[in-house]
């Protein structure tokens, strides 16, 4: 089996080697695995010029990712824009602001790239079934990425999850599981089903080649910053696995030449109703108390995060920061970059937006630094969310009087009409 430059599977906390099998924990000493390459190999084959030739997608990455381009299940992920936020960076004091809007890939969520890497593996193992454990988005997308390759989906989430996400999966047709808990009693079940069933749950027994993916946000960073690594990233903290690979990413690039190292800083946010890693930040220690989410942040809802300690690690070797946010935050964040950029975030995009200005007022994000904001996935997905925050259209009759009678009322004053 071809698996790129993948030369095997390394445990991240006694080193101990595993070949490059659908397996995540080291049975020595119970820790995770994650995929090593032959990086001098790599270098000698990768180059700026052979990257910008490549796809428009994740895909221009290929070589350095866990498994072979040429049977990879591409759906069109990847590639999505860096807005340079001119007026957002203008309200928070901040020079060089960057939005990294990933909530326009296939199905509106950064989780169609670890997706796209773990359902080409599986494919690779011979896998007919995929599966997750999921608070939504990869739920989305593991379904989707199983009907294009052909496999069944087993698709497990929360009973509470919300309407528009349960839709974005059930219409692909997947065997759709509502588990009665939250997203840590769903990921307790799949680990039992992964030990009895011959799936490839992309979360759990393929999670050393899924979390891969989530490196393609780095290297589209900065590529499209014209090939220079950003100054400070902000990033949703949930697994903490998006936010330590997003970081390799930019470091793989250095460590190949591609980029100049900027030892860029790493800082996360976390809403205040399930914030174990900024908790234990704030606590400064290493060591993550679990918690019971309630958050309207559900898709970061994780209360026993898997790679919290590693985020820890990460965040404090970068010289990075957490910050947490209110629920009414939250919202505010999601409002803030709509009516500043455009741009309709879920939840997850409202925790970093008032995270990033939580973080500017306390002197953690500096105004001339060239700062990225990692916006995951897109507002219809939580519409619930925003709704009681929304201003309701105007209800009029078909008559000028009518419409500038509502407006009047709404606006206090009519506007100048053409001509005065």
């Amino acid at each position: 089996m071809t698996m790129s430059f993948a030369r095997n599977l390394k445990c991240r906390e006694c080193g101990r080697d595993y070949p490059l099998d659908p397996i995540h924990v080291c049975e020595f000493c119970f820790g995770p695995l994650e995929v090593f390459y032959d990086y001098e190999a790599m270098g000698r084959a990768v180059t700026r010029d052979h990257i910008e030739r490549g796809p428009p997608t994740m895909w221009r990455y290929a070589e350095l990712l866990p498994c072979n381009p040429e049977t990879a299940v591409d759906i069109g992920t990847g590639l999505t824009p860096l807005v340079r936020a001119r007026n957002l960076g203008r309200l928070l004091g901040l020079d060089r602001l960057y939005i990294k809007n990933d909530c326009q890939n296939p199905t509106w969520s950064f989780k169609d790239r670890v997706v796209s890497v773990a359902t080409s593996v599986a494919r690779e193992f011979e896998f007919d079934t995929l599966a997750c454990a999921s608070t939504g988005n990869l739920a989305n997308s593991v379904a989707a990425h199983a009907a294009r390759a052909g496999m069944k989906a087993r698709v497990f989430i929360p009973a509470d999850l919300e309407q528009g996400k349960i839709i974005g999966s059930a219409i692909y047709s997947p065997t759709l599981v509502a588990v009665d808990g939250g997203y840590d009693e769903v990921n307790r079940l799949c680990s039992e089903v992964s030990d009895k069933y011959p799936w490839a749950f992309v979360n759990i027994n393929m999670r050393p080649y899924y979390a891969e993916g989530s490196k393609t946000l780095g290297y589209e960073v900065c590529e499209q910053l014209g090939w220079r690594a950003p100054d400070h990233c902000i990033v949703p903290l949930a697994s903490g696995s998006l936010y330590t690979k997003i970081y390799k990413g930019i470091k793989e690039l250095s460590w190949l030449g591609l980029v100049d190292w900027r030892a860029t800083r790493m800082s996360g946010a976390q809403a205040e109703g399930c914030s174990p890693i900024a908790e234990a930040w704030n606590r400064r220690s290493f060591l993550i108390k679990p918690q019971k989410p309630n958050t309207i942040a559900k898709s970061l809802a994780i209360g026993n995060p898997a790679d919290g300690y590693y985020a820890l690690k990460t965040m404090a070797d970068t010289n990075g920061a957490a910050a947490t946010v209110t629920d009414e935050e939250v919202v505010e964040g999601i409002q803030l970059l709509a009516e500043t950029e455009g741009i309709f975030a879920e939840t997850a995009g409202g925790v970093v937006i008032s995270g990033l200005r939580r973080l500017v007022e306390d002197g953690h994000v500096r105004g001339d630094e060239v700062v990225v904001a990692f916006i995951t996935g897109a507002g219809l997905k939580t519409q619930e969310a925003v709704l009681p925050a929304i201003q309701p259209p105007l209800t009029i009759r078909a008559t000028l009087d009518s419409f500038e009678e509502a407006l009047e009322e709404r606006d206090g004053v009519l506007p100048a009409a053409r001509g005065a």
